[in-house]
């Protein structure tokens, strides 16, 4: 069987290789490849960060996996409204139940030949071996600097002078997880984290964690140009993408649904989302919320069969809440960041909600052809993706397409990359980048095309893409 894959690093592709040399399809490529980026890419995500992902299987219906960690069943509300008026962006309060590996579970759900501790052995090998420091980890060391000095976990980790990544601890709690995936949730490794959680100052414990499922669900579609497009519903910013997909003017289609989201968005579980006004981008004015660095990675795979997956993982911010717990080695992320301590906001705090979230993984679907795509790029992510999307589906030159100038949201300005088009109505804030910028986001995209496969990473990572086996 023949495997495409992208993702932002090429350790990551390498894992998948081995997959697909085992005999894996595309969801084995895929949950290879995440496991591995945990380990190298701690910067962008981790075994305690949260998964979005939709999966396809081979002549079946795309569906989503949301496996977003809650709030601390005890979570001190009012603690956290006498401190400020928002979320604090680092430390303790904002980690909620890390979702990543039962999100990995529930997609290996959807048709994996292969068993999680055979896809998971290249991230233990690479953990334990360790690998050279990417540029993208350097850059994100630089820029965290003082975060990471201020973490004993994260200081030990990054900061030891050595050329190479090497953690032991981590390559132990994946070697467990590869074992038993619940272990991380009802077993011991569970209960160590939840010890070293408390330790830090965070309010989760051992039944939050057990508590944890992820939600498999049908995910929300768009017919543009006879394609089917496929989002995550809430509480992730899938509507806002499809809001904003063929726009005839994509930038002031993006401020509505941006205004949109940030109003509106939240965790259908524990509260009301008025999704109608969501899909239709629009909504009064609001300040927008926190805006992450670096934060996400996604993977994206399709073989020849035509199973599909669109995998994000997440840290949010760059090292997440900015805390690393020796015991376990993992990094954990800060998604609770974005809660509102407003009670009248559909994403406010709540014992057991979840935050509102970034991740957007979509695809298509039209007659022969599937894409797989997906982003890193915090809450610009629709943006991103709705500026390269439609042409996914029928680019011959799917590196080219993603190498292409492109813009983002920088606060209530623009920022764009030299040559980028569509900047008409930007008005007088926009800030023009000469080179390519990570804040204008990571995007991986595969297809399967009249059975031809294809593949792209986006140049602003440490990527790559390939067709792999066949």
């Amino acid at each position: 069987m023949a495997v495409a894959v992208a993702a932002p690093h090429s350790a990551a592709v390498e894992a998948a290789r081995e997959a697909v040399a085992a005999g894996g399809n595309a969801v084995d490529a895929a949950l290879a490849a995440a496991g591995a980026l945990t380990v190298v890419y701690p910067h962008q995500c981790s075994v305690g960060g949260d998964l979005v992902a939709i999966v396809r299987p081979a002549g079946g219906a795309p569906r989503a996996v949301l496996s977003i960690g809650a709030a601390a069943a005890n979570v001190d509300i009012d603690g956290l409204r006498a401190a400020g008026d928002a979320m604090p962006f680092g430390g303790p309060q904002p980690i909620t139940v890390p979702g990543v590996v039962a999100g990995w579970a529930a997609v290996a759900g959807f048709g994996a030949r292969l068993p999680l501790g055979e896809l998971l052995a290249p991230a233990v090998r690479l953990a334990e071996e360790g690998v050279p420091f990417s540029p993208g980890l350097r850059r994100e060391i630089a820029n965290r600097m003082d975060a990471i000095r201020a973490d004993p976990g994260l200081s030990a980790l990054l900061l030891g002078g050595d050329d190479r990544l090497v953690q032991p601890a981590l390559a132990a709690t994946i070697s467990t997880i590869a074992a038993d995936w619940r272990e991380l949730y009802a077993g011991d490794l569970g209960r160590r984290l939840a010890e070293g959680l408390r330790k830090l100052g965070s309010p989760l414990v051992a039944a939050d964690l057990a508590a944890h499922e992820a939600e498999v669900v049908t995910p929300l579609t768009r017919v543009v140009g006879g394609v089917t497009w496929h989002a995550a519903p809430p509480p992730v910013q899938g509507p806002t993408f499809l809001a904003v997909l063929g726009a005839d003017d994509l930038l002031a289609a993006s401020r509505c649904a941006r205004r949109a989201r940030d109003a509106l968005l939240g965790d259908p579980r524990t509260g009301a989302v008025d999704l109608e006004t969501l899909l239709s981008g629009d909504a009064p004015a609001g300040d927008e919320g926190p805006r992450p660095g670096g934060d996400t990675v996604a993977v994206t795979a399709v073989d020849s069969d035509g199973n599909a997956v669109t995998l994000i993982q997440s840290l949010f911010e760059s090292f997440g809440s900015g805390l690393l717990d020796p015991a376990t080695g993992i990094v954990l992320h800060n998604r609770g960041a974005s809660f509102s301590l407003d009670p009248e906001h559909p994403g406010r705090i709540a014992p057991g909600s979840r935050p509102p979230h970034t991740l957007c993984p979509t695809m298509a679907i039209t007659g022969d052809t599937v894409v797989a795509l997906g982003c890193m790029g915090g809450r610009n992510q629709p943006w991103i993706l709705a500026q390269v999307a439609a042409e996914t589906v029928g680019s011959d030159d799917l590196a080219g397409l993603l190498a292409r100038p492109r813009w983002v949201f920088d606060g209530p300005g623009v920022l764009a990359e030299a040559g980028t088009p569509g900047l008409a109505g930007a008005g007088d804030g926009v800030t023009i980048v000469s080179d390519l910028h990570d804040g204008a986001g990571h995007t991986q995209v595969c297809r399967l095309r009249g059975g031809e496969l294809a593949a792209a990473s986006d140049p602003r990572a440490d990527g790559r893409g390939a067709v792999l086996g066949g």
